[in-house]
C-alpha cells in the first residue's frame, strides 16, 4: 500500500476533525435548584442527631451511632423538583449547555465526577476553579464530553451539599462509528447508591464538624438506592424496583454517590458480567458481586435468566457489620420479572465477608483494561498503554487525621487544605497566583513534621507522566481518590507500607483507567497518570467529610503557549469573586454642572483597574475628581472589595 504524504495525512485530519465536530450535539438544560421538605427519602420526621443536650452515644467497635430525642423534617436538595436530579445523556464529544438556578440559602457549585474538561478547567466545578453562584442567582456551565464514553455521575462540591443530595447520573454513549464491545441490552438502568443521614446536611451534620466525634467517628444512617429506602424498611414502603423481561440482558451503570461507605453490589441468583469502569471499557469477567467504593462508578450486564419471580438487589457496607449495627445501612431493591406474581420471602444473597480485604483487594486487581477495544476513539485503548512511559514526577501522598488549632481535620502529608477566598484558577490567570497561593511549597514526597493549614498547589509538568501513591493511615477506614481532568492507570493496590520495591509488582500490562481509586485500610494504591491537560485541577479524596475537612490539593499543569488551542481562556460569564477581583466604574465631577459623568466601567483584577486608571492619569493630574463605584457601593470614595495589596497600587489616595 503506498504512504500518504505529509500534506495528505494533514487533510485527512482536518476532515477528520470537521467530521467529528459536526456530529457533537449541542445539550441544552435548565436546572432549578432548592430544598425540598416534602421530598424526604424517609417518609416520617427523623430524629436529630449532634444536639447538645438529650443525646445518646452507642460505641460499636471503632464507630460511633448517635440518636436524640427532638424531631426535624429533613431538607433534600432537588433538581426541578427531582431526586435524584435527571440525567444527563450525552455521546462523545457533544457540547453540554446547563444554567444552574441557585434557590438554596447558600453557594453552589456543581462538579461532574470524572468527565475531564479537556483543555477547559475553568467548567469543572470546584472551589479552586470557580466562584460558586450566589443564592438567587444563575450561571451556564458549558462543558464537551470530548474523547470520553461510560458511566459518571455529578453532585454539588461546596458546602456539604452532597450530602444533602443533588447528584445525578452522566451517560455518555459512544458514537455511532465506534462499536461497543458487547451486544445492545435490552435496557439501560442507571443506579445511584449512597449512605444517607437522617439529619439535616446543614443544621445537624456540617454545622457540627468541628467535634472529633462528627468529623472522626459517626457514619451515616441508611443506604439509598435512586434516593430510596431499602425494601421492607419499616419506615416507609418506597422502595426501588426494576422491571425485567426473561432471556433479555440489561445494563445497570451503578455509581456509589455516598458520602463515606464503600459497599457490595449483588442481585440475588444473577450473576455480574463487567464491561466498564468510569470511561474504560473492562476486560469482561464474570462476578457474584461487586464492591464499590465512594465515588466510583461502573456497568454491568446482568441476563434474566432464572426462573420468572422477584429477587433482591443488595448493597451492603464494607468494613461494617450491618446485620449486628443497623440493617438500614443494607440497601436493598427489587428486580421484578414483568410476568412475576411471587412475592419475596426468602433471606437477602449472602456476600462476602465485609472485614475480607484479600477478597476485594484480589477483585481489585482483577479488573483490567480491554486493550483491544475502541471506546471514544476508534483506535484500540491498548493504544495508550504505560509500559515504556518515563515517570518525569512522583508523589507520595499520606492521608491522615490532625488537630489543628483546636479543631479535627484531615491532611495530606500533615497539609490540611483552607479554601482561600479567591478561587486559584482565577488567581492565576489573572495574576499569577500572587497573594493567593505559592506555588510548590507543599511537601509531594514526604509529611510535614507538625499538621499545619496550608493552599496545596504543586506543579505538575505538562506533558510527563506522573506516579502517585496513596497511603492510608485513617484507621479502619476506606479512601478514595480523585483527579479532575485525567484518568489514572491503576498500576498498584498493596497492603502495609509502600516502598520503591513496591514497583517490581506493578501491573504494567493491562492496568484499568479510572478516575477514582480505593486505597484499603493500612495500605496504599499507585497510579500513573500523564499530564496532557494543561489547567488547574483538583485531587481529592472522594469521602466528603475528608475533603471537607482539608484532604485535598491541586495539580498547576500549564502550557506557556497561549493558543487557545492549547488551553481555553476564561467563559464570558465568567463569575469573579474574592478581594482581589472587583467590578468598578469611573465617574468625573464636571466642575461646571457639579454633575457625575461616568467615563468607563468594567471588572477584573486590582492591576486591571489600576492600568485603567494610568491610562487617565492626565486627567486625574488636572484635578477633577474621581470615584470608584465597587459592586454593591455609591458613587462615592470606597475601598471595600479591595486587598491591601490592590490599594498600594492604586495611583491615587484613597
Amino acid at each position: 500500500m503506498a504512504s500518504l504524504s505529509c500534506h495528505q495525512k494533514s487533510i485527512i485530519i482536518v476532515l477528520t476533525i470537521l467530521v467529528a465536530g459536526a456530529n457533537a450535539a449541542d445539550i441544552f438544560l435548565t436546572w432549578n435548584v432548592s430544598l425540598d421538605t416534602t421530598l424526604n427519602p424517609i417518609s416520617v420526621q427523623q430524629p436529630v442527631r449532634h444536639t447538645q443536650k438529650h443525646i445518646c452515644f452507642t460505641y460499636i467497635g471503632s464507630l460511633l451511632y448517635l440518636s436524640g430525642v427532638i424531631f426535624l423534617i429533613e431538607q433534600v436538595i432537588t433538581i426541578n423538583g427531582r431526586f435524584p436530579g435527571p440525567t444527563i445523556n450525552a455521546t462523545t464529544n457533544d457540547f453540554v449547555h446547563i444554567n444552574v438556578f441557585n434557590d438554596l440559602d447558600e453557594p453552589l457549585l456543581f462538579t461532574w465526577n470524572g468527565i475531564q474538561q479537556r483543555l477547559n478547567s475553568w467548567q469543572d466545578g470546584v472551589s479552586g476553579t470557580n466562584c460558586p453562584i450566589q443564592p438567587g442567582q444563575n450561571w451556564t456551565y458549558k462543558f464537551q464530553t470530548k474523547d470520553q464514553i461510560g458511566s459518571f455521575f455529578y453532585f454539588p462540591s461546596i458546602n456539604f451539599q452532597k450530602a444533602g443530595g443533588g447528584f445525578g447520573a452522566i451517560r455518555v454513549n459512544n458514537r455511532a462509528v465506534i462499536a461497543v464491545p458487547f451486544p445492545k441490552p435490552e435496557d439501560e438502568f442507571d443506579l445511584l447508591i449512597g449512605d444517607w443521614y437522617y439529619d439535616s446536611y446543614q443544621q445537624m451534620i456540617r454545622s457540627v464538624m468541628d467535634t472529633e466525634v462528627v468529623a472522626y467517628q459517626t457514619i451515616p444512617d441508611i443506604m439509598l438506592m435512586n434516593g430510596k429506602v431499602p425494601f421492607g424498611h419499616e419506615l416507609t414502603k418506597n422502595h426501588e424496583s426494576f422491571t425485567v423481561t426473561s432471556g433479555k440482558t440489561y445494563r445497570f451503570r451503578i455509581s456509589n454517590v455516598g458520602t463515606a461507605l464503600s459497599f457490595n453490589f449483588r442481585i440475588q441468583n444473577h450473576k455480574l458480567v463487567l464491561v466498564e469502569t468510569e470511561g474504560s471499557y473492562t476486560n469482561q469477567i464474570t462476578l457474584d458481586s461487586l464492591d464499590v467504593h465512594v465515588g466510583q462508578s461502573y456497568s454491568v450486564l446482568v441476563t434474566m435468566n432464572q426462573v420468572e419471580s422477584d429477587y433482591y438487589i443488595v448493597a451492603s457496607p464494607k468494613l461494617i457489620n450491618a446485620s449486628a449495627n443497623s440493617s438500614s445501612l443494607v440497601g436493598v431493591g427489587v428486580l421484578h420479572y414483568s410476568n412475576s406474581i411471587a412475592k419475596l420471602s426468602s433471606p437477602l444473597p449472602s456476600g462476602p465477608d465485609p472485614f475480607d480485604l484479600d477478597f476485594s483487594i484480589d477483585q481489585a486487581k482483577s479488573i483490567r483494561w480491554n486493550l483491544t477495544t475502541g471506546a471514544a476513539r476508534p483506535n484500540p485503548q491498548g493504544t495508550f498503554n504505560v509500559n515504556n512511559v518515563t515517570i518525569s514526577q512522583t508523589f507520595i501522598l499520606e492521608s491522615s487525621t490532625s488537630q489543628i488549632r483546636g479543631d479535627p481535620r484531615y491532611s495530606i502529608n500533615n497539609v490540611s487544605y483552607r479554601v482561600p477566598d479567591t478561587p486559584l484558577k482565577l488567581a492565576d490567570h489573572f495574576d499569577n497566583g500572587s497573594g493567593v497561593y505559592q506555588l510548590d511549597w507543599f511537601p509531594t514526597n514526604s509529611a510535614n513534621d507538625e499538621a499545619a493549614y496550608g493552599v496545596s498547589v504543586v506543579t505538575g509538568n505538562h506533558k510527563g507522566w506522573i506516579e502517585l501513591v496513596f497511603l492510608n493511615t485513617l484507621g479502619g477506614f476506606m479512601d478514595t481518590w480523585h483527579l479532575d481532568g485525567f484518568g489514572f492507570h491503576v498500576v498498584g493496590i498493596g497492603k502495609g507500607k509502600w516502598g520503591a520495591e513496591a514497583r517490581s509488582s506493578y501491573n504494567l500490562i493491562d492496568p484499568v483507567v479510572r478516575s477514582t481509586v480505593q486505597v484499603y485500610p493500612g495500605g496504599w494504591t499507585a497510579v500513573y497518570a500523564f499530564l496532557d491537560n494543561p489547567g488547574m485541577w483538583n485531587l481529592r479524596s472522594q469521602n466528603l467529610k475528608n475533603w471537607f475537612l482539608g484532604q485535598e490539593m491541586y495539580i498547576r499543569v500549564h502550557n506557556d503557549d497561549p493558543n487557545p488551542a492549547k488551553e481555553r481562556p476564561p467563559p464570558s460569564n465568567l463569575l469573579l469573586c474574592g478581594q482581589s477581583f472587583i467590578s468598578f466604574s469611573f465617574f468625573l465631577l464636571d466642575s461646571q454642572d457639579g454633575s457625575w459623568k461616568m467615563i468607563q466601567m468594567g471588572f477584573g483584577h486590582c492591576s486591571q483597574v489600576n492600568m485603567e486608571m494610568v491610562a487617565m492619569g492626565l486627567r486625574i493630574r488636572l484635578g477633577l475628581q474621581l470615584v470608584l463605584h465597587l459592586r454593591g457601593g455609591h458613587r462615592r470614595r470606597r475601598t471595600r472589595g479591595f486587598s491591601s495589596q490592590c490599594l498600594q497600587k492604586l495611583p491615587f489616595k484613597v
